[in-house]
């Protein structure tokens, strides 16, 4: 059994931000244990082509860190190039243990520690355990009736095979979100045919990118100019809350007119652009942000299958769809998804009196800030429910749960005692917070079924206003929210 300070699980922007906040805490026994063969999280695993984040680079990236990106949107090489800079700089390659996959963790009063435990039947024990799987590493790929039969190649977006040629390959994208946006473009040119079947079409705006010279890089490396390129970019995103919250006038006569402009200038086909047309609120899924998706759908060896030609059955040599037509491809690339509301955390979690975390979220997940829940002491979950944010760089929620966290192990070691857990009622009045505020955004109303929602129809997914009240909130800690064991 290997026991240390404590343990961080998943070794990605979430794990590497709590690693260098325990590390600025004084913490130096810790250990990082990631599934994977190799560190980095997201963009080391996805590497499928056009792979790039959709939040301005000198804000996707941890305050106090410049680097020297070379346009506004990083693609995924320079995210992964990244990533490993900050694991080469906190020397962070020692403390993480790879090809460790976590299958339970369990809290034992009598020593006040946690017991997590390897698919390889090894044990980790540490006081604090804080879960960094983030909600985008759960790939979900529908169970198409016969999808076992094809004879083809088949993959998730998650998993895409870089040894395979798709040049003048037959390909079929199921699905038409995020990372279809990005897939499409970059393959369209290549392939002989390209197939996209999609479920529900997405409002998309234009990328505002752009290449950084070597002069606009040099000044990137000076942190005051960074600061400021950061807060105006933060400023400027933070201004969308108001018309997902708070008036669907302004999200009207900015955002949609926006993206109605983008449709009608791209797509000059009235029928495809009628199947591109949402007729749900924009907001109310993850908008796209792409100046190249529309093009690429317009081509002559592109075809978009809409709802009415959905997946009917998958069979040896392609799909086939609902009205009855067989579609034959080479390759077949499921875009669809993440478990990211309901499974939030993949492995078994149990917590005081034998209760298991799945029990306690049997309704819907819920945490105190998105990272606490009553009866399971020293347990921090990083990106965890109603911590999303649609508007921002999700890196500020993490680095504003680990100003909590931080705040709660620095309480713990004052007071000398040995747990901290929320009291339930200030998870149960925080809970009923978020989801009264949450009544009347665009999440909830806008007249969509997004992935923001969980099972029980709640929006699990988003945090319900600005991303600085979430983080005062974070900064805000109240001792009497808590029970010190």
């Amino acid at each position: 059994m290997k026991t240390c300070e404590a343990l961080i699980i998943g070794s990605g922007f979430g794990g590497q931000c709590a690693a260098i906040h325990l590390l600025r805490q004084g913490i130096r026994d810790f250990l990082i244990l990631e599934r994977r063969d190799f560190p980095g999280g997201t963009w080391c695993q996805n590497r499928y082509p056009g792979a790039a984040v959709d939040v301005q680079s000198p804000l996707y990236s941890i305050a106090g860190e410049p680097y020297p990106w070379t346009q506004m949107f990083a693609e995924q090489d320079e995210l992964e190039a990244y990533t490993r800079y900050l694991l080469d700089k906190y020397q962070l390659h020692e403390r993480i243990r790879l090809n460790t996959r976590v299958v339970g963790a369990r809290w034992d009063a009598g020593s006040a520690t946690w017991d997590v435990q390897s698919e390889d039947q090894s044990v980790f024990r540490a006081p604090i355990l804080i879960n960094a799987t983030g909600p985008l590493s759960s790939p979900v790929t529908p169970d198409f009736p016969g999808r076992e039969r094809f004879l083809g190649k088949s993959f998730h977006t998650n998993h895409w095979d870089r040894h395979f040629d798709v040049r003048d390959q037959r390909v079929a994208i199921i699905g038409s979100g995020a990372s279809a946006a990005q897939v499409i473009p970059a393959i369209a040119p290549a392939v002989r045919h390209l197939h996209v079947f999609q479920r529900t079409p997405h409002w998309v705006l234009p990328r505002p990118d752009r290449k950084f010279g070597r002069f606009a890089r040099a000044l990137l490396r000076i942190r005051p100019i960074y600061r400021t390129v950061r807060t105006a970019i933060y400023w400027g995103l933070e201004s969308r809350v108001l018309g997902f919250k708070y008036s669907r006038r302004l999200l009207d006569l900015v955002a949609r007119r926006q993206a109605e402009r983008l449709l009608r200038r791209s797509v000059a086909d009235p029928g495809l652009r009628e199947k591109l047309t949402p007729a749900y609120t924009i907001g109310c899924k993850r908008i796209l942000l792409s100046s190249t998706l529309y093009p690429a759908l317009t081509r002559a060896n592109v075809s978009l299958h809409s709802r009415e030609q959905g997946i009917r059955a998958i069979n040896e040599t392609g799909i086939l769809t609902d009205d009855g037509q067989q579609i034959d491809v080479d390759l077949i690339v499921y875009s669809t998804g993440y478990d990211a509301t309901d499974g939030v955390i993949s492995y078994p979690v149990t917590g005081t009196d034998g209760r298991r975390l799945s029990e306690t979220w049997k309704e819907f997940p819920r945490a105190y800030l998105g990272t606490c829940v009553p009866g399971f002491p020293n347990l921090f979950i990083v990106t965890g429910p109603n911590t999303g944010i649609g508007h921002t760089s999700a890196l500020f929620i993490i680095e504003s749960q680990m100003i909590y966290v931080m705040k709660c192990i620095a309480w713990l070691k004052r007071e000398k005692r040995r747990a901290i857990e929320v009291t339930p009622e200030a998870e149960a009045d925080y809970t009923k917070m978020i989801h009264t505020e949450m009544a009347g955004t665009v999440w909830k109303t806008g007249g969509c079924h997004s992935w923001y929602l969980s099972k029980s129809g709640h929006v699990v997914a988003m945090f319900p206003g600005f991303s600085f009240s979430y983080r005062r909130l974070a900064r805000n800690f109240r001792p009497e929210h808590h029970r010190l064991v």
